[in-house]
């Protein structure tokens, strides 16, 4: 091959590379706002799921970052998602880390209405045994609904745990861990609320 050939062959290949750049970049330009679009929904149906009925706003974009903080579970910022009524505070969701899951971290989304009441739980992410640890998922058992409607008085400090610990929530035939994880950082979860509740309902210090 000579000089000229090897000049013709080098663009030739340049050439298609540019344009396979360019047909990659238009393909996502025009697919980033539908999958952000898609995303978006997704997220709205799982606070939904979690946050008291009612509001009037759209949570998902109505968000904040909480410092980290122990009872949240997570070494970095949490997001909190904020539902209103009428401008007022309805209930917030917490993207909290039970961090003691027997395969590792277990990512929950935690709706607490305004009165500190537990509104619904979801996980959003697990990497515990299948078949054994996975009833948390609401698509494999309906235990995760045991926490609507709990507070830190109901069933208070001594229920807050499995029914092995002494307390009120049911475990899963050979596998105690991963439920005990969950239900603690419900329960911390639960306990931040209270511990930062003028500053979540966005209400004056005292």
């Amino acid at each position: 091959m000579n000089r000229t050939q090897i000049i013709l062959t080098a663009l030739v290949l340049a050439v298609f590379a540019f344009l396979g750049v360019g047909i990659v970049a238009f393909m996502h330009g025009q697919t980033a706002p539908l999958i952000a679009e898609q995303a978006r929904a997704a997220l709205g149906q799982r606070l939904a799921a979690v946050l008291p009925a009612g509001y009037d706003n759209d949570p998902a974009r109505d968000t904040r970052q909480l410092a980290a903080d122990p009872l949240l579970g997570g070494k970095g910022p949490v997001m909190l998602y904020v539902a209103r009524k009428d401008g007022r505070v309805h209930g917030v969701a917490f993207e909290v880390v039970a961090p003691k899951g027997y395969s590792g971290g277990i990512q929950l989304l935690v709706g607490v209405d305004r009165n500190g009441q537990v509104s619904g739980v979801r996980v959003l992410s697990h990497k515990e045994t299948p078949g054994l640890g996975d009833p948390i998922e609401v698509e494999k058992s309906d235990w995760i609904h045991g926490f609507t409607g709990k507070t830190l008085d109901n069933p208070g400090e001594k229920g807050w745990a499995v029914k092995k610990d002494g307390g009120v929530f049911d475990q899963f035939t050979g596998a105690t861990i991963t439920p005990r994880a969950v239900v603690t950082a419900v329960h911390d979860a639960l306990r931040y609320f209270e511990a930062h509740r003028a500053a979540l309902l966005e209400e004056q210090q005292p």
